[in-house]
């Protein structure tokens, strides 16, 4: 299953291969292959013949990673699904800017953790949806809601939710597990890869505006951290509510911040 196989090597198509070399100046919405045996390969000839191509026993695991203008520091892609919740079918209205808004849910009230896993009744994924339900409560008390989605049917969610956890299911979870099965809200946080059908492990905090501040992209054996999603929701609010001041590393509420001053600032190095 797809969250239990190693990471798959980032290849490109035979088709991208065959393509002409990207030049430097091309757009960002160009495509960018990469190599699992190596960093990215911009496409110069000298970069490209010095990469070794992987053999034909690893093309199920090859996919094609487009880039395109960054999310974060944009409006959330808007969305409308149905999601499973308190084991019932719900309606999720999100993010919306159209004339059926409901923006009343979130937007100008609301922070919002969004992660997308790919597969139901796998085994890294119900790691993380339930250590995020567990923590669901810390989330509640910072003003913020947690949505988890996947390819998977609502009735596939379902049936998760109401399989134990100790025989691999989630149990009661105490956010809405979305389904995602045109795979369109997916692709438009281009976290989807097509030639699977499935998301990788993306996971972005939006503000109360609808804006994207923060995202992280796992492939698909490697499980996210609630403790550093928290640290990071924690860091994003404390900036939105104390615009003259930003956060280093590792920042953690009550620790030290900084002013963004080439002068105010070494006040903060020199404490530390």
């Amino acid at each position: 299953m797809a969250c239990s196989s190693a990471s798959p090597a980032l290849l490109s198509s035979p088709t991208a291969r065959n393509s002409s070399y990207i030049s430097p100046k091309s757009t960002l919405s160009q495509a960018l292959s990469f190599s699992g045996s190596s960093s990215i390969n911009f496409r110069s000839k000298s970069i490209h013949s010095a990469l070794p191509i992987r053999s034909s026993t690893t093309r199920r695991n090859r996919f094609v990673v487009k880039a395109g203008l960054p999310l974060v520091g944009n409006k959330a892609p808007d969305f409308e699904a149905e999601a499973v919740f308190d084991q019932e079918f719900i309606n999720v209205v999100e993010m919306i800017l159209h004339s059926f808004v409901k923006l009343s849910d979130y937007i100008g009230k609301k922070y919002v953790v969004l992660f997308f896993y790919p597969l139901d009744f796998t085994f890294v994924c119900p790691t993380e949806i339930t250590a995020f339900s567990d923590r669901y409560a810390e989330f509640e008390k910072l003003n913020t809601e947690v949505l988890g989605v996947s390819v998977d049917s609502v009735f596939s969610h379902l049936a998760w939710v109401q399989t134990d956890r100790k025989s691999g299911g989630l149990g009661d979870l105490n956010y809405p597990l979305i389904s995602d099965v045109t795979k369109s809200i997916s692709e438009s946080f281009n976290v989807l890869i097509k030639d699977q059908g499935i998301a990788l492990r993306g996971l972005f905090i939006i503000d109360k505006e609808g804006v994207i501040q923060h995202s992280t992209i796992n492939n698909l054996a490697i499980g996210r951290s609630v403790d550093e999603t928290m640290r990071t929701l924690q860091a994003l609010q404390f900036v939105q509510e104390n615009p003259d001041e930003v956060c280093p590393a590792g920042w953690k509420p009550g620790e030290k911040s900084m002013k963004p001053d080439p002068k105010l600032s070494k006040e903060y190095f020199a404490a530390v």
